[in-house]
């Protein structure tokens, strides 16, 4: 029997849009920006510590940035409300066309909200924190696996600001700052380990997740892909939002067009005020482009592949560490793309079906980041 979303999760895109647009202008009501030295500087007063929550949430791009997090979930909103209404210029259906977008925004949100509330201290330190690991991992896995309904947004939530933030904490400050590793491998690592954990739990105790909904929506309304230049071009812009499961177009491009106008106001301010975002959005869009090309013939037979994976790992890792050469950015697009999405399939293929197999692109991220990072900085430095 055909189900619709209830009346409150159609209009729940809508008012969520409204939301972040009064965000928005409000955001540019004030004015210039701080760059990311000043906001870490000023931390404790409250407009700066807003400031790097919603920044949490484009955090996974390694962009770190209010404008483009408020473009992203605007381009989600879109991109749902689309979705719902069977328009055929939503693109590729925003979460796998699972119709589960609110749910797992809030189960994310939620999540991000709760890793502050208890580990928001940790940033007294003055060094980086992965306070945003909640928002791009387990919470959202959980809606997907289990299916939408307060039940699995709140255990996917308590989960992510239980076990997945004080993971990724322990790995950044115990192994990656005194090893002087990229944070990123600390990050992912906290990912997996927490979410084996949860996901666990979750098998022993099948209450925290029992009864979840799977509200019945309208499909993808494109048709079968022709795996064309077009196509081609649609995956690569959808690979930058697929990190936090979005996986849209829409949602890429107000991530994408966010993040320029951020660096258009304040270059110091995105991207940890490297002034390395160009070079890095470089690096990332080559890395899709070589990862779908390589693997077209996977996203032909399995329906979808982990390109993705160096977008949010390997290349804006390699960047930030070695420098935005030209070397740096090409070879590590093609070696993230040549190694990350194959090893992320074969892990996730191992998993047992009560894991969701975001588990095996994380441990991938892991391996790949450690091995390509360190081979390049052997190179970069036997050539200097």
């Amino acid at each position: 029997m055909e189900q619709t979303l209830p009346v409150t999760q159609q209009r729940m895109p809508l008012l969520t849009m409204l939301a972040l647009v009064t965000l928005l202008v409000a955001s540019l009501a004030f004015g210039q920006w701080p760059d990311y030295a000043r906001l870490v500087a000023s931390l404790d007063e409250p407009l700066s510590r807003l400031r790097w929550i919603v920044g949490d949430i484009s955090e996974v791009a390694f962009y770190k940035h209010e404008l483009p997090a408020l473009g992203m979930l605007l381009g989600a909103c879109l991109a749902h409300w689309a979705h719902v209404r069977g328009y055929r210029w939503q693109g590729f259906a925003i979460c796998y066309a699972s119709g589960l977008w609110p749910w797992l925004f809030a189960s994310s949100l939620l999540g991000l909200m709760l890793s502050h509330v208890f580990w928001g201290w940790t940033l007294a330190s003055g060094t980086w924190q992965p306070t945003f690991v909640a928002f791009v991992s387990l919470p959202a896995a959980m809606v997907l696996l289990f299916g939408g309904g307060w039940r699995v947004t709140l255990s996917g939530a308590l989960f992510g600001a239980l076990l997945v933030t004080p993971a990724c904490l322990l790995l950044v400050n115990y192994l990656c700052y005194p090893l002087q590793l990229p944070v990123v491998i600390g990050n992912v690592s906290g990912m997996a380990l927490a979410s084996l954990l949860a996901f666990g739990l979750c098998k022993r105790f099948p209450v925290l997740v029992r009864d979840g909904l799977r509200p019945c929506s309208p499909g993808p309304v494109t048709g079968d892909p022709d795996y064309g230049v077009k196509w081609v071009l649609r995956r690569v812009l959808a690979d930058f939002s697929e990190a936090p499961f979005f996986g849209n177009e829409l949602a890429s491009l107000g991530l994408l067009l966010g993040v320029m106008l951020a660096y258009a106001l304040a270059p110091s301010a995105p991207a940890y005020g490297s002034q390395l975002l160009l070079p890095i959005i470089a690096g990332q869009a080559l890395a899709s482009l070589i990862g779908v090309l390589l693997w077209l013939r996977q996203w032909r037979e399995r329906g979808w592949y982990p390109t993705y994976i160096p977008i949010v790992s390997i290349v804006p890792a390699s960047v930030l560490t070695l420098g935005g050469d030209w070397q740096v950015v090409i070879s590590s697009a093609v070696l993230g793309a040549l190694f990350a999405p194959p090893l992320a399939a074969t892990i996730s293929q191992r998993l047992p079906g009560y894991m969701h197999g975001y588990i095996g692109n994380v441990i991938s991220m892991a391996v790949c980041t450690a091995g390509i990072v360190s081979v390049l900085g052997l190179i970069m430095g036997a050539e200097a």
